[in-house]
């Protein structure tokens, strides 16, 4: 069987709302890229995101990490103070898109518990949900997070449309794993052994590129946007 092509994106450090306008333009143009795209990045700068549908009033006080950026997806709010990020985008004619959110959502945290299995940590999936603090997401744990000696690890967040499927995600990198570039190749690995995954490094093109500046631009550097509610 030959392997199935993903595109492999690493963007490296990025400000935070550039990074989730260029999540949203890199969804807008799934069926133009016609494959899955895993996107490794990291922040220029502290920052914090919160759920799409979350009300700004309520979130702000839970941090004081700026700028506080909506994102596209739901889930609550992120510190991105000295995460791992990633993104998967999935066009809509891929068999992930047909899975359910609770279906999609487990399979990506399969993924990153073996890339920390492979690392030596015994990470785990949450069984339950037990959240004493909702809308944070790093203050207990949703059915199916990544854990690690019982504190939550890795969570998600999802958006799906005709467009496609958009799943963002953050890990808080437990001891003793503190090279990223290890674990980055340890999910690599898994998606070749597991999911026979043949990997296309991807540069980004001028028209993602650009339809990203201009959602960086005009929505998620905008306090309009940001505060709409």
């Amino acid at each position: 069987m030959s392997p199935e092509p993903w595109h492999l994106l690493r963007t490296g450090l990025g400000a935070a709302s550039w990074n989730m306008a260029l999540d949203e333009a890199l969804l807008e143009y799934a069926s133009t890229l016609a494959v899955p795209v895993f996107r490794l990045y990291g922040w220029n700068t502290p920052a914090a995101t919160f759920g799409y549908s979350q009300k700004y009033s309520e979130v702000s006080p839970w941090t004081s990490l700026r700028p506080l950026i909506r994102r596209p997806t739901g889930g609550g709010l992120v510190p991105h103070d000295a995460d791992w990020t990633y993104s998967v985008v999935i066009p809509p004619d891929h068999p992930w898109y047909k899975l359910r959110a609770e279906a999609s959502y487990r399979r990506i945290h399969d993924w990153i518990t073996a890339a920390f299995r492979a690392l030596q940590v015994a990470a785990e999936l949450s069984a339950s949900s037990e959240k004493p603090a909702p809308g944070r997401c790093f203050v207990g744990a949703e059915k199916f997070d990544v854990l690690a000696g019982g504190k939550k690890i890795a969570g998600a967040a999802q958006k799906r449309n005709k467009l496609g499927l958009l799943i963002q995600g953050s890990v808080q990198p437990p001891n003793p794993v503190s090279n990223r570039l290890s674990w980055e190749e340890a999910l690599i690995r898994f998606g070749v052994e597991n999911f026979a995954i043949g990997w296309l490094e991807l540069k980004l093109s001028d028209p993602v590129a650009g339809r990203a500046a201009q959602l960086d631009a005009e929505k998620y550097s905008t306090e309009a946007y940001n505060q709409r509610r």
